[in-house]
């Protein structure tokens, strides 16, 4: 979905909600970029904010335009940017794969100024639960937490909530996010054979994610 459709509804999409908050012009940092899927959502959202990434393995190329961007391990590596200088901060399914989240969080706080937000999304633990997809249709899809080899271990909000707090952030909102276009969409899927589609609906029907939104006290 182009985030553009959403401009005028933000809400109907957890993370969009939380991107159309930022400040007009913000500098907004994108935590784990990847292929930059998100990134794209991003300024297909807000066109007006200025973008970072940082991951330990980025594809800038598919990076939107002037998207600043920095290459380390999130685990190790201490970011380039100056103290305060991020209002907003996304870090969307990258703590699974870490085994220490304690520079992470730490940087996350160094970098926002006061009444910065930061917004967090991983699976929720009961995604160890789920069946893995089948047929040759969805491919490579997630469905089981394990299903993704890279997956360290399930984080669950509450103790992720607990780490923020104690690096001096202040939680204010979590919960589970939902695109509710897709999980009502479910509806219609799941009469239909398997594809990626369906199993996007039923992702987003299920809950598959949780998010923690926290703040830089001010």
């Amino acid at each position: 979905m182009n985030w553009a459709k959403l401009r005028q509804a933000p809400w109907l999409d957890t993370r969009a909600g939380f991107v159309a908050r930022a400040p007009q012009a913000a500098a907004l940092l994108d935590l784990g970029s990847a292929d930059g899927e998100t990134l794209r959502h991003i300024a297909e959202l807000r066109p007006d904010l200025r973008l970072f990434a940082a991951d330990l393995a980025p594809h800038p190329e598919h990076y939107p335009p002037n998207c600043r961007v920095h290459q380390g391990d999130l685990q190790k590596d201490r970011l380039p940017w100056p103290d305060g200088s991020m209002n907003a901060i996304t870090c969307m399914h990258l703590v699974e794969h870490l085994n220490d989240l304690t520079l992470l969080i730490q940087e996350v706080k160094r970098l926002l100024p006061p009444g910065g937000e930061v917004y967090f999304e991983t699976p929720h633990p009961k995604t160890v639960a789920l069946p893995s997809p089948r047929g040759s249709a969805v491919s490579n899809f997630t469905l089981n937490f394990y299903d993704d080899p890279t997956h360290v271990k399930p984080v669950a909000i509450g103790a992720l909530a607990q780490l923020v707090e104690q690096e001096g952030l202040r939680v204010v909102a979590s919960g589970t996010s939902r695109n509710w276009l897709f999980a009502a969409s479910h509806l219609l899927y799941q009469f239909l054979p398997s594809s990626r589609k369906k199993y996007t609906a039923r992702v987003h029907w299920l809950g598959w994610s949780a998010y923690l939104i926290a703040r830089r006290p001010s």
